[in-house]
């Protein structure tokens, strides 16, 4: 029994790794050079994401980012679903995935906030859930203006979306929420202080 589990996660070990690298590709700072503009790392939030990018130089270059960054982990995890992986190794390589796009070695590990990315890997996996949520950031952006408020609704209601859409998947995604919400650790400590970027 173990050895024939052993042999039908052996491509978890490969896929893993390869869902770091791909993470660690970091869209914007692609984006900004290709359009001639300033790093976003140098900018606004400091954040290389979607949001920053979106406060920074508009909406042209960030849907280029978010495309970008939800796109990079998507053929890894569309083998992990082609091999026949469980839900939790799907999860394991989505949340390679995540870490990459947070801490990216090539970066001195200074990454993004994982919104984007954990909705690309979240449209693979479970896409009504995905779709919730980010009807809900859209809704929340435009009634709020901040970004982070979006974004922490959004991953918050994703594990509960889950347990009605996608229950096989409920414990991968609360981790893909945990992580999202320490990387808005700084977000919240400014929401509470009330200086949060807006929009």
């Amino acid at each position: 029994m173990g050895a024939d589990l052993g042999e039908e996660l052996w491509p978890l070990w490969g896929l893993v790794p390869l869902g770091y690298l791909s993470g660690s590709w970091l869209g914007a700072l692609w984006v900004c050079r290709l359009a001639g503009v300033a790093d976003p790392r140098g900018e606004g939030s400091g954040n290389p994401g979607f949001s920053n990018v979106l406060r920074l130089y508009g909406p042209r270059l960030a849907g280029a980012t978010l495309a970008l960054d939800a796109a990079k982990g998507i053929p890894v995890l569309w083998l992990a679903i082609v091999l026949g992986m469980p839900p939790w190794a799907q999860g394991m390589v989505g949340l390679a995935v995540l870490l990459g796009h947070s801490f990216p070695p090539w970066h001195r590990f200074r990454g993004g906030k994982a919104v984007a990315s954990a909705f690309g890997v979240l449209l693979v996996l479970t896409p009504w859930v995905a779709l919730c949520c980010a009807a809900l950031w859209v809704l929340l952006a435009w009634r709020v203006r901040t970004a982070a408020v979006a974004s922490l609704a959004s991953a918050g209601i994703a594990p509960l979306a889950s347990l009605w859409l996608a229950p096989d998947y409920v414990l991968v995604i609360l981790v893909f929420t945990l992580l999202v919400l320490v990387r808005h650790l700084l977000n919240i400590r400014r929401l509470g202080k009330g200086d949060e970027h807006a929009l």
